[in-house]
């Protein structure tokens, strides 16, 4: 059973997206963003109350910008997702979560050492060159469910 509801339409978004972000680090890379992006849809609390699917979450601003850098630099929309893409991004829409993303609900890439905390939130891990974090427990527990 899917984790959150998509058109085909965010599926392609959400596939876009992970390329954009992550092609770099390959499918298991673009797979955490995806945690990610999924993970902002079921949060029901902190920055993410009031994104309820997948295009709002790649297209939320937050302090003026945009969340995502790939959308505030448009890089998200150079290419077109292939069939691979979309497939890593049902994938996650399917349930797929693993650590270090598997309740991350950010990441980012510091060129350099991970820092303990984001904005007070705890690293959970890194894949290549993302550093993933995730809310403090008790803080968002919506985001700790199925």
């Amino acid at each position: 059973m899917a984790r959150v509801r998509a058109r085909s339409h965010e599926v392609d978004e959400m596939a876009r997206m992970m390329r954009a972000e992550a092609e770099g680090e390959g499918k298991q890379g673009m797979l955490y963003v995806g945690n990610v992006i999924i993970n902002r849809v079921v949060a029901e609390c902190l920055d993410f109350k009031d994104v309820n699917n997948i295009h709002d979450v790649i297209f939320q601003i937050q302090g003026g910008n945009y969340s995502f850098e790939a959308v505030q630099k448009g890089n998200v929309f150079y290419q077109r997702s292939r069939t691979s893409e979309r497939r890593l991004a049902q994938q996650n829409i399917n349930g797929w979560r693993v650590h270090p993303a598997k309740y991350a609900l950010w990441y980012f890439n510091p060129h350099a050492p991970c820092p303990p905390t984001w904005y007070g939130q705890p690293h959970t891990g890194q894949f290549k060159e993302h550093c993933f974090y995730e809310p403090k427990l008790g803080t968002c527990d919506s985001v700790y469910r199925g």
